[in-house]
């Protein structure tokens, strides 16, 4: 078990990094594969791992392919912000701790080289795990953790679209970053 304020370690064999716009392909599929992400066009993952690489993480295996991601911007109204855009992991790979892994790494290196002091995402209702790595990760850091709807359901244009509920995590200590 982890202690607080340590960081996750990395599942064995596998390395973190930024990505490049050669992974955006596999990055497509990986959402496109968990079956509960919107999935964006795969050219939005080209171009987010061209302009967004630096506050974004992928998990690569051995070989270097593509295992795992998380997307995410700094808000240009909320500089200190962190926007968690997506999450993602090969269905084989789940159930590790690499979500958690790649958030932590993720989290440290933003707060470290961007002065970011909060994390935000949203979550669906249904989605259960998403609500498990974003409660924990607070839980982790010492960190309040707030939930409210930012987007209703009828805000959407497509037919049974749950709400989208913002989960704000902070502020984050660079002492619980080490």
């Amino acid at each position: 078990m982890t202690a607080p304020h340590d960081l996750l370690e990395i599942p064995e064999g596998l390395t973190l990094d930024r990505p490049r716009p050669g992974d955006g392909a596999a990055m497509w599929r990986i959402a496109r594969d968990s079956r509960v992400l919107d999935l964006n066009s795969s050219y939005s993952y080209l171009l987010w791992c061209r302009d967004y690489a630096h506050t974004s993480v992928v998990a690569r295996d051995t070989a270097g392919a593509p295992v795992g991601f998380i997307t995410g911007y700094v808000r240009p109204r909320a500089p200190h912000t962190l926007l968690v855009w997506q999450v993602a992991v090969d269905h084989d790979r789940r159930g590790r701790g690499l979500a958690a892994s790649m958030l932590d790494a993720l989290a440290r290196r933003t707060v470290t080289q961007f002065g970011v002091r909060a994390l935000e995402t949203t979550v669906t209702p249904d989605n259960a795990a998403s609500d498990r790595l974003f409660a924990s990760f607070a839980e982790r850091h010492d960190a309040p953790l707030t939930r409210e709807v930012l987007f209703e359901a009828a805000a959407f244009p497509e037919r049974g679209h749950q709400p989208e509920v913002l989960y704000r995590i902070g502020p984050l200590a660079l002492a619980a970053m080490p």
